[in-house]
């Protein structure tokens, strides 16, 4: 990023000058439903990557837990997360602390986006994915 310009204007519709929309993850390499993912930070100092997700309305992210730690404000829509064993509703401005091996996934409303920052480490562990048992169980939690 040492070569990308000081200011990257906003486009007003999430999306910001020079930055792709990437797909979220590879299909078929863990269920989600309808999320795009956009680097807007990748540095060596801090050593840190800030991303802009969106999950489209009724859509979601992996149902996953990791070593490292996220940091999490909706700018956009509404929704809701699973943090843990809980979940919380989301709407524009919240923050959304996910600790070290917490699972957690963020689903958007039926009838709205969720847009949200995420700040993590730049090296990271590969996310871990529940077993059968501990999906039922973290499902539930959701409904």
């Amino acid at each position: 990023m040492a070569d990308s310009p000081l200011v990257r204007k906003h486009s007003g519709d999430f999306h910001w000058e020079g930055v792709d929309v990437l797909a979220y993850k590879q299909e078929g390499s863990a269920p989600f439903k309808d999320v795009t993912r956009q680097v807007l930070f990748d540095s060596d100092d801090p050593p840190a990557q800030l991303r802009y997700f969106e999950v489209s309305p009724g859509g979601h992210t992996t149902l996953e837990r990791h070593e490292h730690v996220h940091s999490v404000m909706v700018i956009r829509g509404r929704g809701q997360c699973l943090v843990g064993d809980r979940a919380y509703e989301l709407a524009a401005n919240d923050l959304v602390n996910v600790p070290p091996l917490a699972w957690h996934q963020f689903r958007a409303a039926p009838d709205s986006p969720l847009g949200f920052l995420c700040l993590v480490p730049a090296q990271r562990d590969r996310p871990q994915l529940p077993s059968a048992d501990e999906l039922e169980s973290l499902t539930r939690a959701l409904k």
